[in-house]
């Protein structure tokens, strides 16, 4: 069958620019459960660099795919205020679009595939793209999220999500990130040069648009590797 491995970064809305009614459903447990200021300050820190976890105050800046029979890789990005051309880098295919264009070209190309691979896709991915593809009035052209065990899964969206499958639907007590599971295995981990899922919102503001899709084929890259064992080594 036909798999599709796929990826997402996010990044959040600016908190000072948010307003005060919705400062104040982020924050107000904060007061609330602060020891002191100090540790308030501390919180509010936190909560703006995170904002971009949720689809509710952030927003997707780039999806990547790979189609793991042609080990083609397509990465759709978003680059405000500029106007890059398709670009392409080895086996990898660049394209600037707006979020919508993002969401409207991967759930298109979603209706030719059987199988669908990530790594914690359930909890994070999916949930976010089907969100914010609400928000533009999108509707998803298959169901990702059928059922969390692939015995019960329907035909046609198979959804492996690695983060389940390798912690045995988290029958492990710590069911580690990618980069320890690629540490692990002796895979290149996308986050050994120093970059993480944290850091797409500061690049994003500095404008880094493509460091940010780059980057994303590595997380579909070191994707792909787990996938791999997993099936081969894992999947009983």
């Amino acid at each position: 069958m036909a798999t599709l491995i796929f990826d997402i970064e996010t990044i959040g809305e600016d908190f000072d620019s948010l307003d005060p009614t919705t400062q104040d459903a982020l924050t107000h447990w904060m007061r609330r459960e602060a020891g002191s200021e100090a540790e308030y300050e501390a919180e509010l820190k936190d909560l703006k660099t995170r904002l971009g976890f949720s689809p509710l105050t952030g927003e997707i800046a780039a999806i990547g795919v790979l189609d793991y029979d042609r080990n083609k890789t397509v990465v759709y990005y978003q680059a405000p205020g500029e106007k890059f051309a398709d670009r392409e880098e080895d086996d990898v295919t660049f394209k600037q679009m707006t979020e919508e264009e993002m969401l409207i070209h991967f759930w298109e190309g979603v209706k030719h595939y059987q199988e669908f691979v990530s790594f914690n896709g359930r909890g994070f991915d999916v949930p976010f793209l089907m969100v914010r593809s609400a928000v533009h009035h999108i509707r998803p052209t298959k169901n990702l999220l059928t059922n969390r065990y692939l015995s019960s899964q329907r035909a046609g969206a198979r959804h492996i999500d690695l983060l389940d499958q390798l912690s045995f639907y988290g029958a492990m007590r710590r069911r580690g990130s990618l980069h320890l599971w690629c540490r692990a295995l002796g895979i290149e981990s996308p986050k050994a040069e120093g970059v993480t899922g944290d850091d797409v919102g500061r690049l994003f503001a500095e404008k880094k648009f493509l460091d940010i899709a780059r980057y994303n084929t590595g997380d579909l890259r070191a994707t792909k590797q787990l996938y791999e064992y997993w099936r081969d080594y894992v999947n009983v």
